[in-house]
C-alpha cells in the first residue's frame, strides 16, 4: 500500500514532512560543539533552517565548513580510495524499482526468447576470468552488486528447496530455461574469490533473495556465504529506510526493517558492512534525517559499518522521470549538504564517501571539503550509473587520483576495504596499487 497520494499540484505528500521544533542556529550550535545531534537537528540542517523555503547559500557554507572541521578532527587530511574491480552478475531483475534502469526483464533471458535487450548474465566461471584478470593487474576488492536473477539461489540446498515448492510468489525459475545459468550465490562468491581478493558483496536485497521460500534466517545465509569465500557486505539497496518512500519507489523491495535486520545479521557473522542512502527523487529533508538516525543506530549495535555513502540519484532513464513523479534530481546544494551533515551526524562513523561516479570530478572534490575523506574506487566497470544516464565515466587511474586529491591540498591514500590498511601515495608519477594480493605498483589502467 503506497503510503504517499498526490495532492493538488500533483506532489506526493507524506507522513514525514521537512518541519521541526529545533531552530538552525541551534542545530549549528551542536554540530559545532560535537554534540549527538538528533533527527530535528538533522533537518533543520538539511534545509538550512525549515522555516523558510529553499537553501540558504550563507547558512549552507556554514554547514560545510562545520563539516569539513569535524572531518579534519576526526580523519585528517588524507583522500582514500581502493584499488577495485565492480562485476555485476547479471541484469536480470523483476523487482520493478522505479529508480532503477540497471536491470532487464528476466523474461528476456529465457531461452525461448528472441528480445534484443542488452543485458547480461555471467557464469562464474565467467566471473572468475574477469576477477582473475582485474588480480593480476593489482586490484585489492571486487564489489559485486546484481540483479535478482530468477535462477539464482544460495547454494545447492536452497535450489532443491525452490524445484520443490509450488508456491508461484517466489520469482523462481530453473537456470535450464535461461540462455546463460548463473549458477548460485556460493558458487558465484567461490569464483570471485581469486588468489585472496577481498569479496564485497551480497546486499541484503539479495541477501533476502537467497533465502525466499524458506524459513532460514540472515545469520545463516551470511554464514554460508562467508565460508565460500565473502570478505564483507555493501549496505545498498537502502535507498530511503522510510517505508512510505520504498512504497513509492521500490514497492516490491525489501522493507525497511528487513534491510537493518539483514545488515545487522551480516555484521553479527563477523562482516564489515557499508551503508548507503540514496537520494533527491520523491523523498524530503525529514526522510532523509530519518534515514541517517537509523543507520546510526545500526552502527552503536554492530560497530560494523566502515563507511557511509550518500549516493545522488540520478534521474535521466529512470521510470520516475519518464513516469513525471520527478523532474530531475537533487541539486548541488542539496548534495553538498548530504555529505556535510552525514559527516556531522556520524559520531560513529569516521569515513563519508564522495563518489565520483555520482558527482563527477569538480563537484567531488568540493564535498572532500564538505565532509567527505573518501574518493571511491578505481571500479574499471561501472554499469549501474551509466545505464541510468550518469556520463561521469566508469573507471579511474591512480595518477588521475593523486593529480585530484593533491590539487586540493590534501594526501592522497591508497587503502583497504576497511581502512585498516593504507599506504601513502607520494613521489613522481606513474603510480600504481601495492595493496592488492599482486599489486606491485604497476599502473591498473595504461
Amino acid at each position: 500500500m503506497v503510503a504517499a497520494e498526490p495532492n493538488a499540484g500533483g506532489a506526493l505528500e507524506f507522513e514525514h514532512r521537512p518541519t521541526s521544533d529545533q531552530h538552525f542556529e541551534n542545530a549549528l550550535a551542536k554540530a559545532r560543539d560535537g554534540t549527538r545531534l538528533a533527527v530535528a537537528d538533522a533537518i533543520e540542517l538539511l534545509t538550512t533552517g525549515s522555516d523558510s523555503e529553499g537553501i540558504d547559500r550563507e547558512r549552507k557554507e556554514q554547514v560545510l565548513e562545520a563539516a569539513d572541521y569535524r572531518r579534519a578532527e576526526r580523519v585528517g587530511r588524507e583522500v582514500t580510495f581502493v584499488a577495485n574491480l565492480n562485476n555485476n552478475v547479471t541484469t536480470a531483475c523483476n523487482t520493478g524499482c522505479l529508480f532503477c534502469n540497471f536491470k532487464d526483464r528476466s523474461d528476456q533471458f529465457l531461452e525461448s526468447s528472441d528480445v534484443d535487450h542488452g543485458g547480461f548474465t555471467k557464469t562464474p566461471a565467467r566471473s572468475r576470468e574477469v576477477v582473475a584478470d582485474a588480480v593480476e593487474r593489482g586490484i585489492y576488492e571486487v564489489t559485486s552488486v546484481s540483479g535478482l536473477h530468477p535462477a539464482l539461489a544460495l547454494d545447492a540446498e536452497h535450489r532443491e528447496v525452490l524445484e520443490a515448492s509450488e508456491r508461484g510468489d517466489l520469482n523462481y525459475r530453473s537456470p535450464d530455461a535461461y540462455e546463460t545459468d548463473p549458477g548460485t550465490y556460493v558458487e558465484q562468491i567461490e569464483a570471485m574469490s581469486v588468489d585472496g581478493v577481498h569479496v564485497h558483496s551480497m546486499t541484503p536485497e539479495e541477501a533476502e533473495h537467497a533465502r525466499r521460500g524458506t524459513s532460514w534466517s540472515y545469520e545463516k545465509v551470511y554464514r554460508r556465504l562467508v565460508e565460500a569465500g565473502l570478505d564483507s557486505a555493501p549496505g545498498t539497496a537502502a535507498e530511503i529506510l522510510v517505508d512510505e518512500v520504498r512504497d513509492v519507489i521500490c514497492p516490491g523491495k525489501i522493507d525497511t526493517d528487513g534491510w537493518l535486520d539483514a545488515m545487522e545479521a551480516a555484521a553479527s557473522v563477523g562482516l564489515d558492512i557499508t551503508a548507503t542512502i540514496m537520494y533527491g527523487h520523491v523523498e524530503n529533508a525529514a526522510h532523509r534525517a530519518v534515514h541517517l538516525d537509523r543507520v546510526r543506530e545500526l552502527q552503536d549495535r554492530t560497530g560494523a559499518i566502515t563507511e557511509f555513502i550518500p549516493l545522488s540519484f540520478v534521474h535521466q532513464n529512470t521510470p520516475l522521470y519518464d513516469y513525471g513523479l520527478v523532474e530531475d534530481g537533487p541539486s548541488v546544494h542539496e548534495d553538498e549538504l548530504m555529505i556535510a551533515v552525514s559527516r556531522l551526524f556520524f559520531d560513529n562513523v569516521d569515513h563519508i564517501q564522495a563518489s565520483w561516479v555520482k558527482y563527477g570530478d569538480e563537484q567531488g572534490l568540493k564535498l572532500l571539503n564538505a565532509g567527505a575523506d573518501d574518493f571511491m574506487g578505481t571500479i574499471l566497470s561501472e554499469e549501474i550509473t551509466k545505464r541510468a544516464g550518469g556520463d561521469f565515466g566508469e573507471y579511474r587511474s591512480f595518477d588521475q587520483y593523486v593529480e585530484l586529491v593533491e590539487s586540493i591540498g590534501r594526501v592522497p591514500v591508497e587503502r583497504s576495504t576497511d581502512y585498516r590498511t593504507r599506504r601513502r601515495i607520494d613521489g613522481d608519477p606513474p603510480h600504481g596499487p601495492m595493496l592488492g594480493p599482486k599489486a606491485d605498483g604497476t599502473p591498473l589502467i595504461e
